[in-house]
């Protein structure tokens, strides 16, 4: 049975909210869609909105709860999804500074964009417990289907997700291709790119 229309609308509307608050994978987007471009920007910010597709699978099959009832488990997602950042961060401090116009990017650079927002996303701890606690907040009973319910929230959520994300990054993308007219500006977006990933990975280890 599909949701109705007001809990659809009230959800959605929630997850608004809580989607265009800020957050790491705001954060993620917006350096990543500045330092390499629009489309680099929403490729990233829809990976990352896809990721959550596998939190919406985790929450289904009740293995979110499993992780974060389990302490080592849990920790050790959490080390993995910052060590993963932290990589992410020193890859573009590594570099020289000015990512490819856009127009001359690889289909390979831009996949793995893609596939970076997935990975960050999905390995983020975090986000397993906000959907373990949020999704079910808006399932009816009475309405038969719990999981099914899950599962139309979730996809619902990662739908609006990927329309702001990629709008996030290509609204970054615009104002990093101004600052990047001078290679030198690009050399510096490339570390605040860096950064923010780095400050995020180290965050994510040491506060959970």
């Amino acid at each position: 049975m599909l949701l109705d229309a007001p809990q659809a609308l009230g959800f959605l509307g929630a997850a608004l909210l809580l989607t265009l608050a800020p957050g790491p994978d705001n954060l993620l987007v917006l350096s990543l869609g500045a330092a390499h471009g629009r489309l680099a920007g929403m490729l990233f910010g829809l990976g990352c909105a896809l990721g959550c597709l596998s939190h919406t699978l985790l929450a289904i099959l009740g293995i979110s709860a499993l992780l974060a009832a389990s302490p080592l488990a849990f920790g050790l997602l959490r080390l993995a999804g910052g060590a993963y950042l932290i990589y992410l961060g020193w890859m573009a401090l590594r570099s020289s500074g000015g990512a490819a116009p856009q127009a001359s990017q690889s289909e390979d650079s831009l996949r793995q964009l893609f596939l970076r927002g997935l990975i960050a996303n999905a390995i983020n701890p975090k986000v397993v417990l906000f959907f373990l606690s949020f999704l079910p907040q808006f399932v009816q009973p009475a309405r038969g289907d719990s999981m099914l319910q899950i599962a139309q929230l979730g996809i619902l959520f990662t739908l609006q997700a990927a329309l702001l994300f990629s709008l996030l990054g290509y609204f970054a993308g615009q104002v990093g291709e101004w600052l990047k007219a001078k290679r030198q500006r690009g050399l510096w977006l490339d570390r605040l790119a860096g950064g923010v990933l780095l400050l995020l990975g180290l965050r994510l280890l040491l506060l959970g």
